[in-house]
């Protein structure tokens, strides 16, 4: 193919603003209806954590992330800030944030702190209090809440301070004060709202796709041999960071030549070699949802016959899985049409020997060569929350990401040896089919070498 020439269209502006605040408005009210709902309409609170920092080593900080949870229903950002969503019987709500005070010289240190009063603008809570505060005024709250709703799963010290703040209730009692009496978990409230996703929700996954998708094209640009991996990770970091993108939503894989085999090997110093191929798995996150893309491609700029064979096996299996992936059908059908596309080719080309296509499925003979699922959620989690029984619905974002890895054995042919190929693509369930967010960055294996040759 000698007429692609890669375009993408100019990334939009996704910031948070009013219209975020809008929808982080929204979820609160959604979850408050629900907790009424599963508490049979008693007064309930929810309370979340954003999290502490982490010491990297002595005194120095891994960089802050708040927890997903908090981020979805807050928008706020800081460690050590707590949301409480308190919904009397009657369904009126009240949401509080706790979070640092905003002390000067504390900031010449650690940068801006927020405080109270932009906090309570900023993130449409009715009360903001400095957590310093955080013991004497939450018994109020609890002491006014039969049911607790919390993420028990993910922070221990959330249970051990929601523990302690109903042993001093419960010391109230003779003076006619209750403790609450349920507790439950809202991450199962949580999952099924974050699962569907709202307008905002999608323009970031869309923008963030398109940072991902001219970072994957960087690192085809650059890729020669003689660089090491460790380069061409710092290259996809590099357009990360200067489109805008805040972080990485996972390590980067980036893996060459026999570590192509590795699921998620991590990006070192091996240096790369004409003839190979290299695998990149990589994606960033931009304002707290994740992008998850990869592709596969010769360092040579040109694959072998058998490199484009196995190539083109993975590629039609990623077609027909997307062609699966419209609203109504379950999750399996995708993987069920890539595992069968992968079967077949694997069969045509020898490398399984069962007598039929459904004998070789039947007794999972592909799994040596493929032995992943072909898909997961993604949103604030690049293995985002939700549950994999319901059928795909407009608004749900998944990967779709089939691959064969032929790691050295002697049954095998050598010329197979050490091609690890996979291809992901983002994409967003729609009323009619699905959206591929990730389009941008090239997949064709002719559109990849004009790319990387001209």
């Amino acid at each position: 193919m000698n007429n692609f020439k890669p375009t993408i269209n100019q990334l939009p502006e996704v910031n948070p603003g009013p219209r975020h605040l809008n929808s982080v408005l929204e979820r609160r009210k959604l979850l408050a209806r629900r907790m009424l709902q599963i508490s049979g309409e008693r007064p309930s609170v929810a309370i979340l954590f954003s999290g502490n920092e982490q010491i990297r080593n002595k005194d120095v900080l891994f960089p802050f992330r708040a927890s997903s949870d908090f981020l979805y229903l807050s928008g706020f950002s800081e460690p050590e800030a707590w949301l409480f969503v308190y919904v009397n019987a009657s369904g009126t709500l009240t949401d509080t944030i706790f979070s640092r005070k905003k002390i000067k010289s504390k900031e010449i240190w650690e940068g801006i702190i927020a405080g109270q009063l932009l906090v309570k603008e900023k993130y449409g809570v009715k009360n903001s209090f400095p957590v310093d505060e955080l013991n004497s005024e939450v018994l109020e709250i609890i002491e006014a809440s039969e049911c607790i709703f919390a993420p028990f799963n993910d922070f221990s010290v959330v249970n051990k301070t929601i523990n302690s703040w109903i042993l001093e209730v419960e010391k109230k009692k003779r003076s006619g004060v209750d403790a609450p009496k349920a507790l439950f978990n809202l991450n199962l409230l949580t999952e099924d709202s974050r699962q569907i996703k709202d307008s905002y929700e999608i323009q970031t996954m869309r923008q963030a796709a398109k940072i991902s998708s001219l970072a994957h094209m960087r690192a085809m640009k650059f890729c020669k041999a003689g660089v090491s991996e460790s380069h061409l990770e710092a290259e996809l970091l590099h357009e990360f960071k200067i489109q805008g993108a805040q972080d990485v939503a996972y390590p980067s894989i980036v893996a060459s030549g026999p570590h192509t085999c590795i699921l998620h090997h991590r990006a070192g110093k091996r240096i790369l070699n004409d003839g190979e191929l290299l695998l990149i798995d990589a994606g960033c996150e931009l304002n707290g949802y994740a992008s998850d893309i990869t592709r596969t491609f010769p360092i040579s700029g040109r694959f072998s016959a058998v490199q484009r064979d196995i190539y083109e096996i993975v590629r039609a299996a990623q077609a027909e899985a997307i062609e699966k992936a419209k609203p109504g059908v379950n999750i399996s059908d995708p993987h069920d049409a890539a595992v069968r596309c992968i079967t077949r080719g694997l069969l045509d080309l020898g490398l399984i020997k069962s007598a039929s296509l459904e004998d070789a499925i039947q007794k999972k003979d592909y799994f040596r060569f493929y032995m992943h699922r072909t898909g997961h959620w993604l949103g604030l989690d690049v293995h985002d929350v939700g549950s994999y029984k319901k059928p795909l619905s407009a608004g749900m974002v998944m990967t779709v990401e089939p691959g064969i890895y032929i790691s050295p054995a002697e049954d095998l042919p050598e010329h197979f040896w050490n091609i690890g190929i996979r291809i992901e693509d983002d994409i967003l369930i729609t009323e009619s089919g699905c959206e591929i967010l990730s389009e941008d960055v090239p997949a064709n294996p002719d559109e990849i070498q004009y790319l990387m040759c001209g």
